[in-house]
């Protein structure tokens, strides 16, 4: 993608903004990859520390439980402390976490050093989106998140891929190892060519600070374990649902102290004024959720049904990451002049299209080509989708609540992601027990051995099932799709007001327009 120079504003640096921003996705794509790396790497981990299904699936659960609970108290921190210095801090501890995980010789200690990765990568996400609200005029802050769309597009894609390859390669410990080179480069480029930006030092909502971690702790908990627990009983009177819906009850006093804080709330309710930045968050958690639930399904299928290892299996995903990360450059340019409402829509449009197209190719006969079409397109679709949904949701932001924006937009779609995995996993079961009665067991075993394809008998109703998990995303796609029709021509609050104008006065007027 091409650098073009942009005017500098009142909180920019006068340098060129681009290589810092390249700086900081090296980290990013780094974190979001240890999203999914570890789902193919799952039954050498298994067969090395000597542990069963249950226990192992906390290698991911605890990544994404620490990644997503923070979010809302990161991104506000980061206008608080400096987004960079925010970011030095995260990168140094997940990378460290990286080393660890890598050496440690037991299971508890690896979901231990997952946490501390998950903390890390918590700290690093919103602040590169705030540094771009932040040093890219709202004008030509297309090319700038299309690069952070793709970013966030392609890792999502790349984890497999990249997971497969090295654990078949030189063992499982190497999708952690790995990271150590990357996050020390990553951290000189930062560190030299990251600006130090304004910050604004004044009171801190310590009570929001507990309510939300309190609150997303117990709904992502209660999403990701849901499953595990059959969606009842965890203890005595503990349950699943018990846990979301205090949860719930918790996020609604969460919202409800936002709006008496009249100072500095950890979430400025008067964001959501703004139309498209409340359907860009509704929209990205579509997204989260279904780039999220198709890759589970699918990489079952390839394993089980057509006999592939986790490298061939995630060599399926090629297509998708190449046309994901070719065409963001394009829809980059098309962000600062075409109307988000009609990127947006075409990318929802194919990604919908393209999981369908999918669902149907998946039997135990087709032909390779027959599956990396669609996935060709659902890469295409991608690229439609993550970088005019960043764009258009931080268009319009106040420099005073850059990192608070940035820490809602994130966790959005990381819920969206949390429950797109749950969703999945309940549809996959049900479609087994429907097609395939008394396979559970089975299913799971073949979920931790892959490369070794089932009888002929068995085969058809599992692809069956697989594929019709697949339109489970696909319908939330469709919803997506309905919330991105209300997306307004970006450049103008609903009050009228241009957008970046108000950012050249003072910090105070700001606030008062995200807190009032």
């Amino acid at each position: 993608m091409s650098a073009p120079s942009v005017p500098a504003r009142a909180d920019a640096p006068t340098t060129n903004p681009w290589p810092a921003l390249w700086a900081l996705v090296i980290g990013f794509f780094m974190i979001l990859v240890d999203s999914t790396i570890v789902s193919v790497a799952t039954p050498a981990i298994m067969r090395a520390l000597d542990t069963d299904v249950d226990t192992v699936l906390w290698v991911t659960s605890a990544y994404l439980l620490a990644y997503a609970v923070p979010l809302l108290i990161t991104g506000r921190l980061g206008d608080r402390v400096g987004p960079k210095k925010l970011y030095l801090v995260g990168l140094a501890v997940f990378t460290a976490a990286s080393l660890w995980c890598g050496l440690t010789g037991t299971i508890t200690l690896l979901v231990v050093a997952r946490v501390v990765q998950g903390l890390g990568a918590s700290l690093m996400t919103p602040q590169t989106m705030s540094v771009i609200t932040r040093t890219f005029p709202a004008e030509s802050r297309g090319q700038a998140t299309a690069l952070w769309g793709a970013t966030a597009g392609v890792a999502t894609l790349v984890g497999p891929i990249l997971g497969g390859v090295l654990t078949d390669g030189p063992g499982w410990e190497w999708i952690f190892y790995v990271n150590v080179p990357v996050g020390i480069v990553a951290f000189v480029l930062a560190a030299r060519l990251v600006p130090d930006l304004e910050t604004r030092s004044h009171s801190f909502d310590w009570v929001g600070v507990v309510l939300s971690a309190v609150a997303m702790f117990l709904i992502v908990f209660g999403l990701q374990e849901g499953e595990k627990y059959d969606w009842g009983t965890i203890t005595g009177i503990l349950s699943v649902p018990l846990l979301i819906a205090v949860g719930v009850v918790v996020l609604a006093v969460f919202v409800w102290w936002q709006s008496k804080v009249r100072t500095e709330p950890l979430v400025p309710l008067g964001l959501f004024r703004d139309r498209n930045f409340s359907v860009s968050n509704l929209a990205i958690t579509a997204v989260g959720f279904s780039v999220t639930a198709f890759a589970f399904p699918f990489i079952l299928y390839a394993q089980a049904v057509r006999g592939l290892s986790p490298t061939g299996s995630a060599l399926l995903l090629v297509p998708m990451a190449l046309l994901s990360g070719g065409l963001a450059p394009v829809v980059g340019r098309l962000t600062d002049k075409a109307h988000p409402r009609t990127l947006v829509t075409v990318g929802m449009v194919l990604c919908a299209a393209s999981l369908v197209w999918l669902s149907r190719e998946m039997t135990p006969t087709s032909a390779t080509w027959q599956l990396l079409l669609p996935m060709a397109f659902f890469g295409a679709s991608n690229a439609f989708l993550w970088a005019p949904l960043a764009a258009t949701a931080t268009r319009n932001l106040p420099m005073s609540a850059a990192g608070a924006g940035s820490g809602i937009y994130n966790t959005t779609r990381q819920v969206g992601a949390v429950l797109g995995s749950a969703a999945i996993a309940a549809v996959i079961s049900a479609r087994l027990a429907a097609n395939l009665p008394g396979a559970g067991a089975d299913a799971g075993q073949m979920q931790t051995t892959g490369g070794t394809s089932l009888p002929a008998a068995v085969a058809g109703p599992f692809a069956t099932s697989m594929a019709q998990a697949i339109l489970l995303p696909a319908a939330v796609i469709v919803l997506g799709l309905v919330a991105a029709l209300f997306l307004t021509r970006p450049g103008f609050q609903r009050s009228g007001l241009p957008a970046g104008r108000h950012r050249v006065g003072a910090p105070q007027r700001e606030v008062a327009e995200v807190t009032g």
